[in-house]
């Protein structure tokens, strides 16, 4: 009996870690994407914002996503390429509102600061919902269709805990870098005030770095995203494109066939963004001037 069940969770558990690997450029894309959400907040809130996030990410996985995903595999495998299409298009919207960001388009906001915090804290479970959806379908994907639905359900779980660990732990560990730094300078020894001066003095700019991957990521995996489900549904002329391209640029070696393949995921996902948010933006100006006492100048 213990022998049948240490067989049956080793082949669970090598089975994650197979489909795991797969969805590695997620996973990077999630831990980049997260680290903006604690940006500006007291280092006394950080490490508790991540946990509610964290929180939020596992009921994302195991309360949504996975009873889901395996029944529409199982029912209505038609309905996730359309899923997956309007998970893209927001993470497209999210990137291309932030690029707007950058050139001046800001949005005032006079709400408190506990109401700011849950609405970061709402965005960031909002965006995980569809970075982890892509990470459990790809993982989903990666199982073997015999592997049966508990062994299935046992890997998924397996993958989704272990993803938020590992996602979550790097992240609470980034944003509290800085206060490693801190204490660092409070030592005796001279060349470790040294490097805790450098950590502090460098996070600025990390988080600057971290905050256009974090765009860059959502543009990239929501354009790749679209590009993809596009093609198994109704429009495959994107997806057509891209594989053209990236086939005339095959004998030029993997490096450049991805570098190119995510540029134009990129650039396709910041070109449907920014047409959303054109569109987002006119409705709210649109309900703004139609708003009982407005009174046009």
């Amino acid at each position: 009996m213990s022998v049948g069940l240490l067989a049956v969770v080793d082949d669970i558990l090598t089975a994650a870690l197979k489909a795991s690997a797969k969805t590695a450029g997620v996973v990077i894309d999630d831990a980049a994407v997260t680290p903006q959400y604690v940006q500006g907040l007291s280092p006394a809130r950080e490490l508790h914002v991540v946990w509610r996030i964290a929180l939020g990410s596992l009921f994302n996985k195991f309360v949504i996503i996975i009873p889901l995903a395996l029944l529409l595999s199982a029912f209505a495998p038609w309905v996730l390429p359309w899923l997956l299409i309007l998970g893209g298009s927001y993470l497209c919207f999210e990137g291309a509102e932030k690029v707007t960001e950058w050139f001046g388009a800001h949005h005032a906001s006079d709400e408190s600061e506990s109401r700011e915090e849950g609405k970061l804290i709402f965005g960031a479970i909002r965006t995980d919902l569809i970075l982890s959806t892509e990470i459990m379908l790809i993982a989903l994907a990666s199982l073997d269709p015999d592997f049966g639905i508990w062994m299935t359900l046992g890997a998924l779980v397996v993958i989704g805990l272990g993803m938020t660990v590992l996602v979550y732990g790097a992240v609470a560990l980034l944003v509290k870098i800085d206060d490693i730094g801190l204490s660092l300078m409070k030592n005796p020894a001279r060349r470790m005030r040294r490097t805790g001066a450098r950590i502090v003095a460098a996070m600025p700019a990390v988080f600057r770095v971290i905050g256009i991957i974090g765009t860059v990521a959502m543009l990239w995996v929501g354009g790749h995203l679209v590009i993809a489900n596009l093609a198994e549904t109704f429009w495959q002329a994107p997806y057509d494109l891209l594989h053209v391209v990236t086939h005339a640029i095959d004998s030029a070696g993997p490096a450049v066939v991805w570098v190119t393949d995510t540029t134009i995921s990129l650039v396709f996902g910041l070109m449907l963004g920014l047409i959303i948010v054109g569109i987002v933006f006119g409705l709210s100006g649109l309900l703004k001037r139609n708003k009982p006492g407005v009174v046009a100048a």
